[in-house]
């Protein structure tokens, strides 16, 4: 807008605590509102309105008590804010038509009441606020640009600025968005830092929208919010926003710790790459599908693998239709093709969204499915997290796998009192070691090759602890010194030196703490479900009939140790090998992932058919001298598992079966999850066959399994 009207309504308000340059970030209530008509042209002003406002929280700071000179008692009788702001309505109309105009300017001291103020307060109390609170002019930049030499802005009066800038053209008319428009971000894109925050506590099932809402009267950038995701690729209850400018991401940072609903939202900076880490994607089919704009995004998660897309369709129903049909469903696949069970829909509008979060956990097929809203950041995010899984399709095709990928790598070498780790304690839940590294600045040189250990907890999850093995044990001294209770992303961490044992022993289920060491509670590494992996002894016979299952739901076993007398558990980590990794762009965590709950923790690594088969055919020099026989039986494959299936609910299933817990084998992707399908040696070819004819209709914890042997 390059001029104003010739009518200015000077507005200005107040609230139950914080004023001046601290408005609004209190989350107080508005409790005074005033405004002035100003006519340029007659210059003349109308008359001055002042407007008590009723809260719903009667209390008053001694800040707002003396800053305002009210009392509680003012108050008390006064209209709540929806009244007043009819009020205001009315009456700048009425004195607006009087003048024979038919339009104004809103004139503030401070952009504050407007943004942090105003309408924050008209969002929580679901007020729909009159058309003029979404543009309006800054009086106090207005007059820093017309007359820059004017001195301090903060020692002048609203009449003597106004005074001064009556026949200037306003340069620019702030807006407020009306809503949150959604979009895609290539990874491509500069995101300036200083527009970017994290919000941290989210309630799990919010949506872009309601961030939005939590912080409205500012202007977030198109396809702003990230909702972050865990290694499960369930929400972390965090975000990224990006604003349009670094003014609106500073008064952002002043709404740490608002509510949105009873929960508190705790609100950081954050930088452009963590964003585009997040946000960031250049696959075009996901482009594709988000061109269209003003969608609903709903996902889907847990379809059958064999779902297509007019079975989803129908499940939804005529409800709730698709826009485009199946051009609105984007399933999310693994780079070879195999469906993850994920889907993105499009609803063109808020009800037919709503009646298809109503099917929530329905039965598809033989599987209940979760529906709950999603973003446009979180398909690019769940898209470029399972694109960059690693896949066994992508090794080389050659039947002969050479004999040293076979053997484990002492990354973790056996037990040693020479304190040459270092431990790290209290890092974010959201660390990668890409932050671990930064985090140890100068000193990453030292550190040994893949010597970098997330510590999980039983659920899988981050536990907030790392391990870290250095070239010596004056390194990991001079690391403990300098990096102790530095910061990592809002957080300080404790550094401490420790030696191999007590890294071996925490990461095989035990505990480091001031009391000393806990051992695991057996031998063998704690798992998650909990079980003797390392342990489990399959025959070469079996392993070429199990090999006919597709990648990567067959974990190929490694060979035996043939270490007589051990003094610890080495755990098996994935060879570095730079053949057995083709995407060398991929997550270090993908490649050697830490213990408990990883494929490499429990001795196994994924094998394509070819490969699998090509192991069992291949006699192992140490499979002479170990002492480990084969085990007898028939192997029975269990498909159709919860993803959170552990062995004891296997055991449970079979109770009276005679299996032990090492004749149990959950089969696990390159994501930590578990597949769906296990493989069970029964002791005999008879206990099998029975076993699979009584336990083949009975439900598991609610959901139909399929058993099946392996011929």
């Amino acid at each position: 807008m390059a001029s104003h009207s010739d009518t200015l309504v000077v507005f200005f308000g107040a609230t139950a605590g914080a004023n001046g340059g601290k408005l609004g970030s209190d989350e107080r209530e508005i409790i005074l509102l005033v405004w002035q008509i100003v006519d340029l042209h007659e210059k003349k002003v109308g008359k001055l309105h002042k407007c008590f406002v009723k809260p719903d929280t009667l209390e008053l700071t001694d800040q707002c008590k003396e800053e305002t000179g009210l009392a509680l008692d003012d108050i008390v009788k006064a209209e709540p804010l929806d009244k007043v702001l009819q009020q205001f309505q009315q009456s700048v109309s009425s004195e607006v038509k009087c003048l024979g105009r038919s339009t104004y300017t809103l004139c503030v001291n401070s952009p504050l009441v407007i943004r942090q103020a105003l309408h924050p307060e008209a969002s929580k109390k679901n007020l729909v606020l009159p058309e003029c609170f979404f543009s309006f002019v800054d009086v106090k930049k207005e007059f820093h640009k017309c007359c820059p030499n004017a001195g301090l802005v903060q020692k002048l009066t609203l009449t003597s600025m106004l005074e001064c800038i009556l026949y200037h053209k306003f340069s620019c008319v702030e807006t407020v968005n009306y809503k949150f428009d959604s979009g895609t971000c290539s990874k491509t894109e500069p995101v300036d830092s200083e527009t970017v925050i994290r919000a941290r506590g989210l309630p799990w099932q919010s949506s872009d929208q309601d961030i939005a809402r939590f912080f409205k009267g500012l202007n977030i950038a198109k396809g702003g919010v990230a909702l972050c995701l865990n290694a499960q690729g369930r929400r972390n209850g965090e975000a990224l926003v990006r604003f349009i400018n670094s003014e609106h991401r500073d008064l952002a940072l002043e709404r740490h710790k608002h509510h949105m609903g009873s929960r508190y939202i705790e609100v950081y900076k954050a930088t452009g790459e963590e964003f585009l880490k997040i946000a960031g994607g250049t696959s075009n089919e996901v482009s594709q599908f988000l061109s269209k704009e003003n969608q609903v995004i709903i996902r889907m998660r847990g379809l059958p693998f064999t779902a297509t897309p007019q079975e989803v369709l129908a499940f939804l129903g005529p409800e709730s239709p698709v826009t485009d049909g199946t051009e609105g469903l984007l399933f999310v696949k693994y780079p070879d093709g195999r469906p993850t069970g994920d889907a993105f829909v499009l609803f063109s509008c808020e009800e037919y969204a709503q009646n298809a979060l109503k099917k929530h956990k329905q039965i598809l097929g033989k599987r209940y499915i979760e529906l709950f809203r999603s973003t446009a950041a979180e398909v690019q995010q769940v898209l470029n997290r399972y694109m960059s899984t690693p896949l066994i399709s992508t090794l080389p095709p050659s039947p002969i796998m050479p004999v040293p990928v076979l053997t484990t790598p002492p990354f973790l070498p056996a037990a040693s009192s020479t304190r040459d780790c270092v431990r790290l304690r209290g890092l974010p839940y959201t660390a990668g070691i890409e932050d671990i590294l930064e985090f140890m600045g100068e000193h990453t040189v030292d550190i040994k090759p893949h010597g970098v250990h997330m510590v999980l907890n039983q659920q899988g999850r981050p536990s907030g602890d790392a391990f870290i093995q250095m070239k010596s044990p004056d390194k990991a001294f001079m690391v403990a010194q300098k990096c102790h209770k530095k910061t990592m992303k809002d957080r300080y961490v404790e550094v401490f030196q420790c030696s191999t044992e007590e890294m071996s022993i925490v990461l095989m289920g035990g505990t480091l703490n001031r009391s000393g060491l806990s051992p695991p509670p057996c031998k063998l590494p704690c798992l998650s479900p909990p079980t003797a992996y390392a342990a489990f002894p399959t025959p070469p016979a079996i392993l070429s009939e199990a090999a006919l299952y597709q990648p990567p739901l067959l974990a190929a076993p490694r060979p035996p140790q043939t270490t007589a007398h051990s003094p610890a558990h080495t755990l098996a980590y994935y060879p570095p090998q730079p053949h057995l990794y083709m995407n060398m762009n991929m997550n270090y965590t993908a490649y050697y992932p830490s213990p408990p709950v990883s494929p490499s923790a429990v001795s196994y690594f994924a094998a394509s058919p070819a490969v699998a088969a090509a192991v069992a055919a291949q006699p192992h020099p140490a499979a002479a001298a170990s002492p480990v026989l084969p085990q007898p039986g028939a192997l029975v494959r269990m498909q159709g598992l919860p993803y959170n299936t552990g062995v004891k609910d296997i055991l449970s299933f079979f109770q009276g079966y005679q299996l032990q817990p090492d004749a149990v084998l959950i089969l696990y992707n390159f994501s930590g999850q578990c597949s769906g399908e296990a493989l069970i040696t029964f002791p005999s070819e008879e206990i099998a066959r029975r076993a699979v004819a009584e336990r083949s209709n009975n439900p598991f914890y609610g959901q139909q399994v399929h058993l099946a042997f392996c011929n």
